[in-house]
């Protein structure tokens, strides 16, 4: 064989080589893409108000740093950690790239300060910091982190270190970030502060908390911010806003001030939805709910004052004072919960625009609950009592459930339904009995009237928008 020919077979079996590495790379899995998913939960009911791609993993960039501070709070509340405890900073900690304090080895910080750097200055180095005096190492705090979000049913999350920088394993969805949100809350409502720190100072140095929502959202009072070039821009927000508290979570946003700008967009519509109460008991009073209606009233979300009711209103009538310009009203009700979502969580299926952010559509089945959902009103009837309209949520989930308990025998599959009216005085709360029909509308409140507790029959006249799933109140 001439040299020339053993160099043409060469070229040909290395050409081979290529074209069979190439298509075995292309079998081999890649990470998941930077792809928008979103969600919007009550923290007080669990209802989904609003979700897209939110069971796709993507990367949670310093989103993960939440889970860290869950773990530095568990710490925190067992005595494991105190706030003014020193914590060392190693040479590891010392070489993460930014964003960062710029720790040196050597150092000390404080385990109070390190969860402020983590909140507002999103510091790297200090996430190390508190995943090794918490566990030794990163690499056994990240497997923590990973067994903690199990525990709380983040059942598609993995995390691989403290501090969200990428690596294609670390990934979760905005569904499991939003769980994450509501059991920091929860579970340390003592620390949950933290969150609404908008600037940090250490060393004589100002940092401002990356959250801007925390000053041009009214009402905002964490989470946490996040980006890496694989991610985008994502956000985990917490806003109350007349005693309700929402949870919202975008992932991929294209700009810091997009991500923003549509995380407002979807807060102001999960506030216009009203909230609705699951069925009544005819007889029994609705048992106490094990979940964050009751934990935040007593020590996150501030109660609101005791509100007079306004007289009861008929459908369409504006409140007490100046005349407002067409108020704009949501009807819905509710049913029995939707399956297959975590514990906690109840799915309200609703239509999504987006601004300034990739959407997609969210699944065509959300179309055929809500027909259900107005199937089986119809059936029960569309006929209710309304029993006063307050300026506030509290006063008129109190209202509804008191006028619930005096009708035994009478409610079936009546629901609570509170309607909200937006108008230039703020919100109005409506507090209703519907799904009855209309005798015993006129028999629930004739009935009501004889107790002395004012009421009115009302029709609902637009049917069922949107299906709603909430727990009882107390």
């Amino acid at each position: 064989m001439t040299l020339k020919k053993a160099a043409k077979i060469g070229r040909r079996a290395g050409l081979l080589a290529l074209v069979c590495l190439v298509a075995a790379m292309a079998t081999i899995p890649g990470p998941a893409r930077a792809r928008y998913a979103s969600i919007v939960i009550d923290a007080g009911t669990g209802d989904v108000l609003h979700e897209v791609n939110a069971n796709t993993r993507n990367y949670p960039a310093s989103l993960t740093k939440m889970m860290t501070l869950y773990l530095a709070f568990e710490a925190l509340q067992s005595g494991r950690l105190e706030a003014k405890q020193a914590l060392n900073v190693s040479w590891r900690a010392a070489r993460m790239p930014a964003s960062r304090l710029g720790l040196k080895r050597g150092q000390t910080i404080s385990v109070e300060n390190a969860i402020l750097a983590l909140v507002t200055k999103s510091a790297n180095d200090a996430a190390v910091v508190l995943a090794e005096a918490l566990a030794g190492s990163e690499g056994g705090f990240a497997r923590r982190m990973t067994k903690k979000a199990a525990a709380l049913g983040m059942t598609r999350t993995r995390f691989r270190n403290a501090s969200g920088l990428h690596d294609r394993r670390q990934l979760s969805t905005a569904r499991d970030m939003a769980m994450l949100a509501r059991a920091l809350i929860v579970d340390f409502p003592q620390f949950y502060r933290y969150f609404s720190a908008k600037s940090f100072r250490y060393k004589g140095r100002t940092y401002r908390n990356h959250n801007k929502l925390l000053k041009s959202y009214s009402g905002t009072d964490g989470l946490k911010t996040g980006y890496t070039r694989a991610s985008g821009y994502n956000l985990a927000t917490s806003t109350v806003r007349n005693g309700r508290r929402l949870i919202a979570v975008v992932f991929g946003g294209k700009t810091a001030r997009a991500r923003d700008r549509h995380m407002a967009s979807l807060l102001d519509k999960g506030f216009a939805m009203p909230v609705v109460i699951r069925g009544i008991a005819s007889k029994v009073p609705a048992s106490k709910p094990a979940n964050l209606a009751t934990t935040t009233a007593q020590a996150s979300v501030p109660s609101p004052p005791p509100a007079k009711p306004a007289a009861p209103l008929a459908e369409g009538d504006a409140p007490p004072g100046p005349p407002e310009s067409k108020p704009k009203q949501t009807q819905v009700t509710a049913r029995a919960p939707i399956s297959l979502l975590p514990p906690g969580m109840h799915h309200v299926p609703t239509p999504a625009k987006t601004a300034g952010v990739r959407t997609e559509r969210a699944p065509k089945n959300n179309g055929r609950r809500v027909t259900e959902a107005a199937r089986q009103l119809a059936r029960t009837g569309s006929w209710g009592v309304q029993v006063g309209a307050f300026y506030s949520l509290s006063p008129a989930r109190k209202a509804a459930h008191d006028a619930a308990e005096r009708l035994p025998g009478i409610l079936g599959d009546t629901q609570v339904v509170i309607p909200l009216v937006q108008g230039v005085q703020g919100p109005l709360y409506r507090a209703r009995l519907m799904g009855l029909s209309k005798t015993k509308a006129r028999t629930a409140c004739r009935r009501l009237k004889s107790l002395e507790i004012d009421c009115l029959v009302v029709q609902s006249k637009d049917g069922v928008k949107l299906a709603l799933n909430d727990q009882p109140a107390n």
